[in-house]
């Protein structure tokens, strides 16, 4: 029932995915009365993977956290983690109030051990024809050196199992290369890295190399994750709207077709007991059907198994 349209474009995008994926059964949480008419005219093999839960109210996306826990009792969002909790489903996708997800995703399915907060992360392209995992992208505005080492240890397992890379190569975002500049956490964060050996840590890098394929997985926190990703978002729009205007040529359009946003939404919620997917607000059919996508790939990949095998070996105990 999220995002800026709400069933118009998920329940779209769910038929969509389950066109696709002949595996694949999915659970519509929401106001049957809104979601029945959509699904009126639907083939009868789709509709025998697909069923529809009720819900009898909505998160707003303009609700703060706290308010939107105290009254979360029936709402979809919260419907949907419950299910996950229960085991009646493996994953949940979202496009509703990020920080009402991840508050409500904390409280009911918890975190890993040895993790304090999930963090954001999503993969993008790079000119090396390869992509880059990136977190956090706002899940957490407020954190410590030691979370950033916590993005650390679950970016570098999403790497090796999403993008089977070997030895993934970790830098942290920051303002320079030198490691002695920069916030204190990230400086702190470094030293840590460094005499972590499980983590192919590569120093710190700047904004600007991002795209570049110089590091597999770019650490930073929430509030410059999220600032960062929308920014490159909307260069890349512009790019692809001006290649569109002036450009007749089929070949150059798909040529740079791969960098579309759209292909790469849905941030996977790392670092908790199960698999949540937030996609964007603004997410249209053929995005939020990414994102389901997405889903389906964490929970084949098992990364929570991953994470937590690999934080018993890296990250010491919690008291």
């Amino acid at each position: 029932m999220g995002g800026d349209v709400g069933p118009c474009v998920t329940v779209l995008a769910a038929l969509q995915a389950l066109a696709s994926n002949p595996g694949l059964h999915l659970l519509l949480i929401g106001d049957p009365a809104a979601l029945h008419p959509l699904l009126a005219k639907v083939d009868s093999a789709l509709l025998s993977r697909l069923e529809i839960v009720p819900a009898e109210s909505v998160i707003a996306s303009d609700a703060r956290p706290s308010q939107a826990i105290r009254a979360s009792r029936s709402t979809s969002m919260r419907i949907a983690l419950e299910l996950i909790k229960t085991g009646r489903a493996q994953a949940c996708v979202s496009a509703g109030n990020t920080g009402a997800l991840m508050e409500l995703a904390k409280l009911l399915l918890k975190p890993l051990e040895g993790i304090d907060r999930p963090a954001l992360v999503t993969v993008l392209p790079h000119q090396q024809q390869g992509k880059t995992v990136v977190l956090d992208l706002g899940a957490n505005v407020e954190y410590d050196s030691a979370q950033l080492v916590q993005f650390a240890v679950m970016g570098s397992v999403m790497a090796e199992e999403v993008l089977s890379l070997h030895n993934p190569r970790v830098a942290l975002l920051n303002i320079c290369e030198e490691e002695t500049k920069g916030l204190a956490a990230i400086r702190d964060a470094a030293a840590q890295l460094k005499n972590t050996p499980s983590i192919n840590y590569i120093g710190c890098l700047e904004g600007n190399e991002l795209l570049t394929g110089k590091t597999d997985v770019m650490v930073c926190d929430g509030f410059v994750g999220n600032v960062t990703l929308k920014t490159i978002e909307g260069v890349v729009r512009m790019f692809l709207s001006l290649i569109k205007l002036s450009s007749t040529d089929v070949g150059r359009k798909a040529k740079f077709g791969h960098l579309n946003p759209d292909q790469y939404n849905g941030a996977c919620l790392l670092g908790l007991r199960g698999t949540v997917i937030k996609s964007h607000g603004t997410a249209n059919q053929r995005a939020f059907a990414v994102a389901i996508e997405q889903a389906m790939q964490a929970v084949q990949r098992q990364l929570p198994d991953r994470i937590a095998a690999r934080l018993k070996t890296v990250l010491p105990k919690s008291d």
